[in-house]
């Protein structure tokens, strides 16, 4: 399986991204970073591997072009901009419908930190587009406006020790909608750094996401 750089057009550029497709792909997940993050995030990386290895298609992009990236180090003003990044998003989404490679697989989003509202406003922007939605030391509530709309199976995966988090995470729960589920990694932090909690992560998201994009 190769890996391939692509370019999504959006309303000012272009922005960039790293295509996988496993054989038989069970489905495809698009990648949402946290703010100040990119395509190129080590964490990102692991879980995509992972879930390649299980059988998923991975799209990692950049939600910033280089222009905009280059006054985001400037400002850092960019990096929260919700709507633009989310626009950025929702490009990404539409890109996936129509290449060749992914056209007929169902689409999940997967967002960490910042990256999990604007995986969430995507998927009430785009209901018929966005068929799995999994959260890992997210931000759900930076979406709260938007959370009644969300239609899509939400897995929420917080680490036990990042305390604040995990209640935010709680009150999304809340307002949610739609088939939703909080797993919670023993002795996590927010950064799932800790021996062994990115993996457990990973698995709990390749199971969500097999278990309602596969065919």
């Amino acid at each position: 399986m190769e890996e391939r750089e692509i370019s999504i057009p959006v309303t000012r550029g272009a922005i960039r991204g790293d295509l996988a497709v496993p054989e038989k792909a069970k489905g495809v997940v698009l990648f949402a970073h946290g703010s100040g993050s990119s395509r190129f995030s080590p964490r990102n990386r692991q879980v995509a591997g992972f879930f390649q290895k299980s059988g998923l298609a991975t799209l990692l992009v950049d939600l910033l072009t280089e222009e905009e990236a280059a006054e985001d180090q400037r400002t850092q003003k960019l990096r929260f901009d919700m709507d633009l990044l989310s626009g950025h998003l929702i490009s990404a989404t539409a890109w996936l419908r129509e290449e060749p490679q992914t056209s007929d697989l169902l689409l999940g989003c997967i967002g960490s930190s910042t990256g999990a509202a604007l995986a969430l406003i995507a998927a009430a922007a785009k209901p018929e587009t966005v068929s799995a939605i999994v959260s890992r030391g997210g931000r759900p509530d930076l979406a709260v406006d938007r959370l009644s709309q969300v239609k899509a199976p939400t897995l929420l995966i917080v680490g036990g020790a990042d305390h604040q988090v995990l209640e935010l995470n709680r009150m999304a729960m809340e307002r949610l909608p739609c088939e939703k589920k909080l797993e919670i990694v023993p002795g996590a932090s927010h950064l799932f750094g800790e021996p062994g909690t990115l993996e457990v992560a990973s698995r709990l998201a390749a199971e969500w996401f097999i278990r309602h994009l596969g065919r």
